[in-house]
């Protein structure tokens, strides 16, 4: 802009005897600042100007014109585009300044005209284009966020429901045993008495305490899906031979029981070994599945891997979901690892690592 307005103002002093400082000259130099300023003051101010500029000099002033008419273009504004244009010509034929724009060219000003106001029409689609695509990346991208978000809650709602199950059942048993304990206080001394009494009275209280805060969890979780929710403690082994008998085909390899690792280390494996079995019928339907998964200390691993499965025509690509994002939370909330990818050639895998609570007859160098 700078240059056309300086580009402008020596067409001006040329056309008036080689005199800078004119009243020409200053009105290109507004012309030139209301386009620049334009977009920030009124839309119509720089047109208007640069149109009775035109009009009355003709084509010293061309250059800001069709700047103005690429701006009005590129605004969608066609019909003031046109009007504008109309009145600068209409203004050159009237006048007939010794510059007019009516003055034979080689190429004619209304190819200028009709060039400025095509560019002004691309532009402006484009940029409208591009500002339309990145508000839909942003949605998709903020979309996914909420999807990712409302996965790992989720599975922690699930991973609550389920702990709920394992220490309600625990803290029973305390207050069971302790209970019965008690019940024979005529034999026992009476400290231990007074003992049994505080552990029974802390057990209920505290499994009271525990049903009123993860209770409502297991009731929302009911209502919100059509099938009740399983049992906490799952059968891995139980679950592959349901897989073997839908045709699927596993080799699995368990080592050291279950009994040897936590009760949530046992429900994370049962998930993992769901979710990549489900992954793999959904993306490898015909492939072999290789299922490892050791209990012993120094912590539970679980290792499932398969081969890339022939891709089945005629039927639409199965969308991923975010089974592995709520995986990963459960692995992480339990102090362990999660990777799940390529794992070599032609080879997906799925392993995770989960280390025992330290105790005193599980040390960290046992």
């Amino acid at each position: 802009m700078v240059l056309l307005t300086l580009g402008a103002v020596q067409n001006m002093a040329l056309s008036s005897g080689g005199e800078y400082v004119t009243v020409r000259s200053a009105l290109v130099v507004v012309c030139g600042l209301a386009l620049l300023l334009g977009r920030r003051l009124w839309w119509w101010l720089a047109p208007a100007l640069t149109t009775v500029a035109t009009g009355v000099w003709g084509w010293p002033v061309l250059p800001l014109f069709l700047i103005a008419l690429f701006d009005l273009a590129d605004r969608r504004r066609i019909r003031a585009a046109i009007l504008w244009s109309a009145v600068a010509l209409t203004g050159n034929a009237v006048l007939r300044p010794a510059t007019s724009l009516w003055i034979p060219q080689q190429y004619g000003v209304f190819l200028f005209l009709q060039l400025a106001v095509i560019g002004g029409l691309w532009m402006g689609s484009r940029r409208r284009l591009v500002q339309a695509l990145n508000a839909e990346v942003e949605h998709l991208r903020t979309e996914r966020e909420l999807r990712e978000q409302a996965a790992r809650m989720a599975e922690r709602s699930a991973i609550a429901a389920e702990m709920h199950d394992v220490l309600a059942h625990r803290l029973s048993l305390i207050a069971l045993h302790t209970g019965v304990l008690a019940a024979k206080k005529d034999a026992l001394p009476a400290p231990v008495v007074e003992r049994l009494t505080l552990l029974r009275t802390a057990s209920t209280e505290a499994l009271t305490d525990l049903r009123d805060v993860l209770g409502a969890l297991r009731t929302t979780e009911t209502l919100s899906t059509a099938t009740p929710p399983a049992p906490a403690l799952r059968d891995v082994e139980e679950m592959i031979e349901q897989a073997r008998s839908a045709g699927q085909t596993i080799s699995a390899t368990v080592e050291g029981s279950p009994a040897q690792a936590p009760a949530a280390h046992r429900l994370a494996v049962y998930r993992l070994v769901q979710e990549a079995l489900t992954n793999a019928r959904k993306h490898a339907p015909d492939a072999s599945v290789d299922v490892r998964i050791s209990y012993a200390p120094p912590a539970t691993l679980v290792e499932v891997t398969n081969p890339p499965g022939a891709r089945l025509t005629g039927l639409p690509p199965v969308p991923s979901g975010f089974g592995l994002i709520g995986l990963r939370e459960r692995v992480e909330a339990l102090g362990g690892h999660l990777s799940a990818g390529p794992g070599g050639a032609d080879i997906w895998r799925l392993a995770a690592r989960i280390p025992h609570p330290v105790t005193e007859q599980n040390g960290p160098d046992s």
